[in-house]
């Protein structure tokens, strides 16, 4: 399972929020490509890129920051999400050396577009899936929507994605612990790569979530824990390989 640091960008900063409010924002850095690189330092194969502002806009706004962290590690697997909405912020992401892109409110709103996307961009497409209480959240987790998250992600999964990542939004910024049984539900309704996200707060969470990977859970997304220090990201790494190591 791979452990993926978050970098939340607003304003040209790395920040994280409580439960998604713009309104409620730890500021941790003005340089996100120095952040980028400390995550790197400590052993991440992956990052997790969100232009928070462009969530709420529809547009990218963070651009020139997730470029510059592209440009600067231009072997490392990078995902962005946040105002994705067509086919051109796409494929502009990409060109700039971005390796995923993940499409969230506009895949509900649009669910055409996914299916596009994955055509024109094999293997480069993620969705995701914001929920409370199972249900789909959409437009910077503003609104509640009837959609259910396990019959949006087989819609997706017949498209074609690359991978689904699944946020229990309850969960996202709280530090309490990630919703292993939610996850895990939604990995035996689909076949594609799960990613969790939300709630992840100790060695013991990835423990939990390293446990549960056989069903399907590919990597899991942290951020507040690791900034905070109540999750050391290279132990964490550390533990996920050792376990795996020790299944196979």
């Amino acid at each position: 399972m791979l452990l993926i640091p978050a970098i939340d960008l607003k304003d040209g900063r790395c920040v994280r929020l409580r439960q998604g409010r713009m309104d409620d924002e730890t500021v941790f850095s003005d340089d996100p490509v120095e952040m980028a690189g400390r995550w790197v330092r400590a052993g991440a194969r992956r990052l997790h890129l969100v232009d928070l502002n462009g969530a709420f806009a529809g547009e990218p706004v963070n651009g020139e920051a997730i470029r510059g962290i592209a440009a600067a590690y231009p072997d490392l697997p990078i995902q962005v999400g946040g105002g994705i909405r067509d086919e051109a912020t796409i494929d502009a992401y990409l060109q700039a050396g971005v390796s995923f892109c993940i499409i969230g409110t506009q895949a509900v709103k649009e669910p055409e577009l996914v299916g596009r996307a994955c055509r024109a961009f094999p293997g480069q497409i993620m969705v995701g899936l914001d929920a409370k209480d199972g249900q789909i959240a959409i437009n910077g987790w503003a609104e509640i929507t009837p959609h259910r998250v396990d019959e949006l992600a087989k819609r997706f999964e017949g498209d074609g994605v690359a991978a689904i990542i699944y946020t229990d939004i309850g969960r996202d910024g709280m530090l309490n612990g990630p919703n292993v049984e939610a996850t895990s539900a939604l990995v035996r309704a689909v076949n594609t790569p799960v990613i969790a996200s939300g709630g992840i707060t100790t060695i013991a969470d990835i423990r939990l979530l390293a446990e549960a990977a056989d069903c399907g859970i590919v990597g899991a997304i942290t951020g507040r824990a690791i900034y905070e220090g109540t999750l050391d990201f290279t132990a964490g790494q550390q533990l996920a390989d050792r376990l795996r190591a020790d299944d196979d």
